[in-house]
């Protein structure tokens, strides 16, 4: 029996070993991802199967070494030298023992570490590479993969019910990779089929599939490896193999899953929940059912719902339907998946990407944001910058100099609308990604035409306007069938790097301005005082004159009627002119008026000046005395 166990393994490792290689040819004749990525699988599981196989023989070299030891003992009748049971008496045992102690950790360790390192490489190779390859002899492959597909699950089927039925565990580690391959090829078959139906890419998603699975399936071993070292160890109990994986096996045999249904569901239930008739026609019609299942999912395939605002295409086998190339919104019936395929686009909804930045939740919270503090993740742009330099370089006069530029950071959102569904989705084949390239590329150029101050200042809503129309002649150039509704210019600001230095720039400028203004207002102050006092210099000189004028026709006038008055009355007129030139020149004199004449007075003047009373009489008050 166990020598039936070895040649199963020896088969099953050469017909491992036979497909792989056979299959890594003709994927690589025939250009399949897949089927390149399928041989990984099958040669990992040649390494189980020749490490299942060495194991085996170990434990049969150990069981004929126990048949002669106990023949041994018999025709000796007991003896003593026979009797002792020591490791150095059974070599073949101790073998076994150092191979599952130290060999098959190791194996199991070095198989994650294949595992994993192919799941890494395999996922980069396919994503660097191109993804769409033109398939050579598409037919020849899929019917030599459907034949080793064939192979394999013969010989896995054989030998996985000889080890259920005779209990061989060593047989279930390469049974269930011989399973796995099989499916695997089958796959890779269906790859094929999908690239010669239509869909260019179907063989790079089942290699990136596959790249996923043997990922889960590297996690699953290097699981096992830390588990074995917690596991508690009981004598004369046999262990599975470490480096048996039981997705693997899961995989390879599915139906698996109902006997462990089963006993979970014995063991919950308290009774034979298995032996129901239930049970048993869920078992005998599973197949049946899941069919049922898919076919009703297929069915629900056939009937797609647009929602409101949005237009979709219709594919059949990657290539438009005539007559029913654009489905508006509600219910239409199809043929089922993957004969026919439905791209839905939002044609209603104003569409928004971002030119120049990356909006940043945070940023966006705040209200006010200084110059000196980034906005979002921003990026620079080279501005055109019209100030001449008037520092003398010393460069000759005719080297070339650099053209004078600056940097800008602005934030431009970008809205537009998907107007022809048709161009959208069929001229260009990343149309979002081309827009905002053109868009990129609009911005680029125009900025590096127009001056800093200006389009931070008074030429925004013009450059907008501008850049909006740029773009939209770009996209209408390459029919991408969309609509520029906004182009915005926003948080134009200089890069925060040299945001500092730019205010001190535009704030020098700025007290440039005010100084200027403020000598303009003072040159106006002074011109209209100067004026002002001209004006009232000039009227009080013209003033001046009429009053003279007046004053000298007065006094002529004056004179000329006086001569008739002292004509009248000389002594009169004298004594009048007299009196009247007497009392002007008196007018600020202390005057003494002597009522009598007959007495001899003796008048004596004080001519010293008088302090003033409120100096003299001053009211002091007097201390007060303890």
């Amino acid at each position: 029996m166990e020598q039936s166990t070895q040649k199963n393994g020896l088969v099953n490792l050469i017909a491992l070993l036979v497909v792989g290689a056979a299959g890594l040819t003709v994927a690589r004749l025939a250009d399949s991802l897949a089927g390149q990525v399928s041989t990984v699988f099958i040669a990992i599981g040649t390494l189980v199967a020749a490490v299942g196989w060495f194991q085996s023989r170990l434990e049969e070299n150990e069981r004929l070494e126990k048949l002669e030891f106990d023949e041994l003992l018999k025709s000796r009748g007991g003896s003593a030298l026979f009797e002792s049971k020591d490791a150095e008496s059974f070599p073949a045992q101790r073998s076994r023992e150092q191979f599952e102690r130290f060999l098959v950790p190791i194996f199991t360790a070095l198989l994650f570490l294949l595992e994993a390192g192919g799941a890494y490489l395999l996922w980069r190779w396919l994503l660097k590479g191109p993804r769409v390859l033109e398939l050579r002899q598409p037919t020849v492959a899929l019917a030599l993969f459907g034949l080793f597909a064939l192979v394999l699950f013969l010989l896995g089927k054989f030998s996985a019910t000889l080890a259920r039925l005779q209990h061989r565990r060593l047989l279930r580690p390469g049974a269930s990779w011989l399973l796995l391959g099989a499916y695997l090829c089958f796959f890779v078959a269906l790859g094929i089929v999908g690239v010669e139906a239509g869909f260019p890419k179907a063989d790079f998603y089942v290699a990136l599939v596959l790249c996923g699975l043997l990922g889960l399936i590297a996690t699953e071993s290097l699981i096992g490896l830390i588990l074995e070292l917690y596991r508690p160890r009981v004598k004369g109990k046999v262990e599975r193999p470490l480096y048996e994986s039981r997705l693997v096996g899961l995989l390879g045999q599915p139906e698996g899953l109902i006997t462990t249904a089963a006993q979970a569901l014995d063991y919950q239930f308290g009774f034979k929940v298995s032996e129901t008739w239930f049970f048993r026609l869920l078992q005998r019609h599973l197949l049946t059912l899941v069919a049922a299942q898919l076919a009703v999912l297929l069915i629900s395939t056939a009937v797609v719902f647009i929602e409101p605002g949005e237009q979709a295409v219709l594919e059949r086998f990657g290539k438009r339907v005539e007559g029913r190339e654009v489905l508006g919104p509600g219910a239409h019936l199809k043929l089922p998946w993957p004969i026919d395929s439905v791209y839905r686009y939002r044609t209603e909804q104003i569409q928004t990407f971002d030119v120049g930045y990356m909006p940043d939740a945070q940023s966006e919270q705040l209200r006010t944001i200084l110059w000196t503090v980034p906005h979002t993740k921003e990026e620079n742009f080279l501005v055109a910058n019209r100030a001449t330099a008037t520092v003398d370089t010393g460069e000759q006069e005719g080297a070339r100099k650099a053209p004078p530029v600056s940097l800008l950071t602005v934030s431009i959102p970008v809205q537009y609308q998907i107007t022809n569904v048709l161009e959208w989705a069929y001229i260009n084949s990343d149309p979002t990604n081309l827009l905002q390239n053109l868009a990129t590329r609009e911005v680029v150029r125009y900025l590096v035409s127009v001056d800093l101050n200006e389009i931070m200042s008074r030429r925004r809503l013009a450059a907008a306007e501008f850049l909006r129309g740029r773009i939209q002649q770009a996209a209408s150039a390459r029919r991408l069938g969309a609509r520029i509704f906004f182009v915005g210019l926003q948080d134009i600001h200089p890069p925060v790097k040299v945001a500092p230095d730019y205010e001190k720039v535009v704030s020098a400028a700025q007290s440039a301005k005010s100084n200027i203004l403020a000598a303009v207002a003072d040159e106006i102050q002074t011109n209209a005082l100067a004026g002002a006092q001209a004006f009232t210099i000039t009227n009080r000189a013209l003033a001046l004159q009429r009053r003279l004028e007046v004053t000298s026709l007065a006094r002529a006038a004056l004179f000329t009627n006086q001569i008739p008055a002292f004509d009248a009355a000389p002594s009169v007129y004298r004594q009048r002119a007299y009196f009247q030139t007497f009392a002007r020149a008196t007018a600020d004199a202390r005057k003494y008026i002597l009522l009598t004449t007959n007495t001899a007075d003796v008048i004596v003047f004080d001519l010293q000046d008088k302090i003033r009373e409120d100096l003299l009489n001053l009211n002091v008050t007097p201390a007060k005395t303890k």
